[in-house]
């Protein structure tokens, strides 16, 4: 290919006093998982020459799709981003790169990545005897480490990465897609953020890793970093804006204070305070959901609570 000929017609009707053609905005593709693949969203982020993944879904099943959904848009994958270290993030990689002529690499922070490394192994012991044959036999761990604050760019698309520490998971991070100014000719765009599940739109919160306060503390530093017209695409549930951060705050100190009032104090709750636990959180949100979760943050949490309070 003789690359100087691209860059002749631009420079051409420059000189000449024409505005180039802008490069069209990235197109944003949302894969959604049902039930059987715990809600969770992976996202395709669609540029002119090829495609960023930005998490990978939980199952073979909702992992082949996204793969599907690739290969439809006829362009090659060029990166994967992972947002934190929970298998329904990254458990699909594997199948998402299968097969492709230039692996792409799989991006994550340092803490993710030695989250997903630590933990990969009793997450499979721990939820294979569930998923069954949908687990993945192999998983495909991050290639690359990403600092706090790092920007990388592939094919005009720039993404940076914010690390977060220990929320919803023992580590997470945030990915923004870059904006870019506006003109009178071409309208800018805002820019999108990626946020993992530093929100569960809509749908009830996994709070087994005991560390909502840290989340609580995550979820202002992601509400006060983010641009009020930004969009934000989260780890389960519909896309939005950033008010989004606002309800996961309510739902996490709703969770909190039930937790505190049927605990008394303790680190644990009884199999009585645990269902009134559910009864006070799906009156809070009416769904279906994930509601299984529920149960399974009260006793972290409980002891979270009461950990705080001995400090």
């Amino acid at each position: 290919m003789n690359t100087r000929s691209l860059w002749a017609v631009p420079l051409a009707l420059s000189l000449a006093g024409a505005a180039p053609a802008q490069t069209p905005a990235p197109v944003i593709h949302r894969y959604a998982a049902g039930a059987s693949g715990m809600f969770v969203n992976a996202y395709l982020v669609e540029t002119p020459h090829g495609v960023v993944a930005i998490d990978a879904t939980l199952t073979e099943s909702d992992s082949k799709a996204l793969r599907a959904q690739l290969d439809s848009l006829g362009k090659p994958l060029l990166a994967v981003l992972i947002t934190h270290g929970h298998p329904d993030h990254y458990n699909g990689v594997t199948n998402l790169i299968a097969g492709l002529a230039v692996p792409p690499p799989v991006l994550a922070t340092a803490g993710v990545d030695s989250v997903i490394r630590a933990n990969d192994a009793a997450k499979e012991a721990q939820w294979k005897p569930l998923f069954g044959d949908e687990w993945p036999a192999q998983r495909t761990f991050p290639s690359r480490i990403v600092r706090d604050g790092e920007s990388v760019t592939f094919d005009g698309a720039t993404f940076i990465v914010h690390a977060l520490g220990p929320g919803e998971s023992y580590n997470d991070s945030y990915w923004v897609l870059q904006g870019r100014r506006g003109t009178r000719r071409n309208p800018g765009t805002p820019g999108a953020a990626f946020i993992g599940d530093v929100v569960l739109n809509g749908v009830h919160a996994y709070m087994a890793d005991g560390h909502t306060a840290g989340w609580l503390a995550n979820i202002e530093r992601v509400r006060d970093a983010l641009a009020p017209d930004m969009a934000v695409y989260p780890g389960h549930g519909d896309p939005g804006g950033p008010d989004m951060l606002a309800w996961e705050s309510t739902y996490l100190t709703t969770y909190r204070s039930a937790v505190a009032m049927l605990a008394r104090g303790s680190a644990t709750l009884d199999s009585t305070a645990k269902v009134q636990l559910v009864t006070r959180m799906k009156q809070f949100l009416p769904t279906d959901q994930l509601d299984m979760l529920i149960t399974m943050g009260a006793d972290p949490v409980a002891a979270e609570l009461a950990a705080s309070r001995g400090h």
